[in-house]
């Protein structure tokens, strides 16, 4: 059995898929028992070939490639991925992300402080070295509604400031999901990623559920990483669509009915005076208008390849 298990997800981005391992490799005390799990979400086959050649030529031995027929998203694909996991901790790494220090090491001596602790992750950085927002506080009917400054200033002790800069490991609702270091036992407790859900807030309810078992998320500050932040997912109209499909299935599956249509009633009051004035917002509002449900998400509108 490994130590860890870094899975790494690549969709058509093989370059920085590439650079993403060879930080870890770098960054990472090589005494440290590693295994690297790279699964291909079906990009086109010039991206996966090119990808592929890296991986077959590389010598680091315990690094696999795995190859979706389907694109299934970010939390089935990490499932796919975590199949062929067999270790102690899991980290769930994005492709545009780059290690600035031993990551690995640091948060797995973190989480190893407590057993209540069940994820942990460190502070990203933009390119330019500028601090980014590395935790949020959990989706919820006050949080849609009045925001999270809101939440930050009726209970700063359950919900830190975002935006300020920490030092010592800070208790939290949940990390971004770029980079979350979790125990292998209590991610099969809960069955991991639900993935009904194709993109966006799939650690939110990783870390809800998890809550529920009594485990909590920390982030970690030591650990240091850069996050190209979208570079993997262009932002267009249809992620947009899908960020407010997730948003609600959430809320619906943790908030029950009551919540769910207060936040729907909310969003669709909200694009339709946004689209007045914005008029590409229309297929948002339009989408809210039918309730935005699964069954319009692009993971319904993937193809398989054969090779």
């Amino acid at each position: 059995m490994f130590e860890i298990a870094a899975i790494i997800i690549n969709y058509n981005s093989n370059v920085l898929t590439r650079e993403c391992i060879i930080s870890i490799l770098e960054k990472t005390d090589p005494s440290l028992n590693l295994q690297i799990i790279v699964v291909d979400n079906c990009s086109e086959e010039e991206d996966y070939f090119s990808l592929k050649q890296f991986c077959d030529t590389h010598p680091y031995e315990n690094l696999k490639l795995v190859r979706n027929k389907i694109n299934t998203g970010f939390g089935a694909g990490n499932m796919a991925g975590y199949h062929y996991a067999n270790a102690k901790y899991v980290a769930f790494v994005n492709n545009d992300t780059l290690f600035l220090n031993d990551c690995l090491s640091i948060l797995k001596a973190a989480i190893e402080k407590d057993d209540n602790i069940s994820i942990v992750g460190g502070q990203s950085f933009k390119e330019n070295t500028k601090k980014m927002v590395a935790f949020d506080h959990f989706t919820s009917i006050t949080r849609e509604l009045l925001g999270r400054d809101f939440l930050e200033k009726i209970n700063s002790k359950k919900y830190p400031k975002r935006k300020s800069e920490y030092v010592n490991p800070l208790k939290v609702n949940y990390v971004q999901g770029s980079f979350m270091f979790i125990r292998s036992k209590d991610f099969n407790d809960v069955g991991g990623f639900d993935t009904n859900i194709f993109l966006y807030y799939e650690e939110t309810d990783l870390s809800m559920r998890l809550q529920k078992n009594g485990k909590s998320s920390y982030l970690i500050p030591d650990a240091k990483y850069i996050h190209y932040h979208g570079a993997s997912t262009p932002k267009s109209i249809l992620i947009k669509a899908e960020l407010k499909i997730s948003l609600l299935y959430v809320i619906r599956k943790h908030s029950g009915y009551f919540g769910h249509k207060v936040v729907l009633m909310f969003l669709i009051l909200k694009y339709f005076f946004s689209s007045i004035f914005k008029p590409k917002n229309w297929p948002l509002f339009i989408l809210l208008l039918t309730g935005a449900p699964l069954s319009k998400s692009l993971k319904t509108k993937q193809k398989l390849v054969k090779s």
